[in-house]
C-alpha cells in the first residue's frame, strides 16, 4: 500500500473525461500508486466475493462463521463507494483494441451496462466484468483506472439513448419538444434503475449527457422565459421527470423480482393495505381516485399521471413567461 502521506497528495478523481491517457503503460512514477490502488480494489471485490458467497450459504441453511447478517450488503456497498485519489494512470486510447481478445473501450462500455441492467450498481465489480469479458481483470487497467470510471462510461452511454429533438428546425413547437425529451429522458430512467443514483455521483460531462444537457437548455431558451428564470424551469421539469422515473423504475423492478406483473402487484399491495383498520381512512377512497385516473392497467394510470404532470409544467412555464 501507498503511504498514507502520499495517498493524500494525490487529487481527487474527477471524471474519466477529464483524464488524458496516453497510448502508453504511463510512467514508471506512478506504478506505485497504480499497483496499490488496484491492490485495494481486488482487495475490496474478494471481500464483497466471500461475503456474498457466506450469504448465501446461510439463506441455504448452512452456517457462515465469522459472519454477520448484511455483511455482503455492506462490503459490496463498501466497494462501490471507495474513495478514490491516485495521480492519472496511462492506458491504451479509447477505442484501440489489443491482445485481449479485441478488447477494447467501447466493448468494455458495452457489456458493463448489460450487466448493471441485469445485475445491478451493488453486484457489479472488475472481476465479475472481466469474467464476463473472457479477461483477467488486470487487463481491464488498460483502459480505465478504476471502477468510477467504467460506471462514468456506462452511464454516459446509457444518455446515449434519449431521443434529442431536431434544434436545427426552426418552425419546432418548444412544447413538443420538451414533451419528447421527458418522454426520452422517463424511459431511460425505468429501463435502467441503475442509473439514477450515479447522475448525482458524477460530473455527467461525456459527450451524451452534454448533448442531452444542450438539448435541454437549447429548448428551455425557446420557452420565451427570463434568461435567470431558466435554471429554474430546468429543475422543475427535469427534476420531476427524475423522481417519476426513478420511483417508476423502482416499481418495475420491484414486481419483475417477485415474478408478478404491475397489476397483480398494485392489487396485492391495495388488498393487503386495506385489510388493515389504522390504513383505511387513508386509502378508503383508493378506487374512487384510481377510477378518476382513468385507464384499465397500472401502466395507462401512470403514463396518464405523467403526461398531465408535464402539461402542468408547461402551463407554469407559460404563465411565468407571461409574467415577465
Amino acid at each position: 500500500m501507498a503511504p498514507e502521506a502520499d495517498r493524500a497528495k494525490r487529487p481527487t478523481r474527477t471524471s474519466v473525461w477529464l483524464e488524458g491517457k496516453p497510448a502508453g503503460r504511463g510512467r514508471k512514477g506512478d506504478r506505485t500508486d497504480r499497483s496499490a490502488d488496484r491492490s485495494a480494489d481486488r482487495s475490496a471485490e474478494r471481500s464483497a466475493d466471500r461475503s456474498v458467497e457466506r450469504s448465501a450459504h446461510r439463506s441455504a441453511g448452512g452456517k457462515a462463521e465469522g459472519t454477520t447478517e448484511g455483511t455482503a450488503e455492506r462490503a459490496a456497498d463498501e466497494d462501490f463507494r471507495r474513495p478514490v485519489g491516485q495521480s492519472a494512470r496511462s492506458v491504451r486510447s479509447a477505442g484501440s483494441s489489443d491482445q485481449h481478445g479485441g478488447l477494447d473501450r467501447d466493448r468494455i462500455t458495452t457489456v458493463s451496462v448489460r450487466l448493471l441492467d441485469a445485475e445491478g450498481a451493488a453486484k457489479f465489480s472488475m472481476r465479475r466484468l472481466a469474467a464476463e469479458l473472457g479477461v483477467t481483470a488486470m487487463s481491464l487497467y488498460w483502459y480505465v483506472d478504476t471502477k468510477d470510471d467504467l460506471l462514468e462510461l456506462a452511464l454516459d452511454r446509457v444518455f446515449g439513448e434519449v431521443r434529442v429533438p431536431d434544434l436545427t428546425d426552426e418552425a419546432a413547437d418548444w412544447r413538443d419538444q420538451l414533451r419528447e425529451l421527458t418522454a426520452s429522458y422517463r424511459t431511460v430512467l425505468v429501463h435502467h434503475p441503475w442509473v439514477s443514483p450515479l447522475i448525482g455521483k458524477y460530473l455527467n460531462i461525456g459527450p451524451h449527457s452534454m448533448a442531452f444537457s444542450a438539448a435541454v437548455r437549447a429548448v428551455v431558451r425557446r420557452t420565451g422565459l427570463a434568461t435567470h428564470g431558466q435554471m429554474g424551469a430546468i429543475s422543475a421539469v427535469f427534476q420531476f421527470v427524475y423522481g417519476f422515473g426513478t420511483i417508476e423504475g423502482h416499481f418495475v423492478q420491484r414486481c419483475a423480482d417477485a415474478g408478478v406483473s404491475q397489476d397483480e402487484y398494485y392489487q396485492q399491495a391495495i388488498g393487503a393495505v386495506g385489510e388493515q383498520p389504522r390504513f383505511k381512512a387513508s386509502f378508503g377512497n383508493a378506487d374512487e381516485i384510481m377510477a378518476a385516473r382513468g385507464g384499465e392497467t397500472v401502466v395507462e394510470m401512470r403514463q396518464r399521471d405523467f403526461t398531465f404532470a408535464v402539461e402542468l409544467l408547461i402551463a407554469g412555464i407559460e404563465a411565468m413567461r407571461a409574467r415577465g
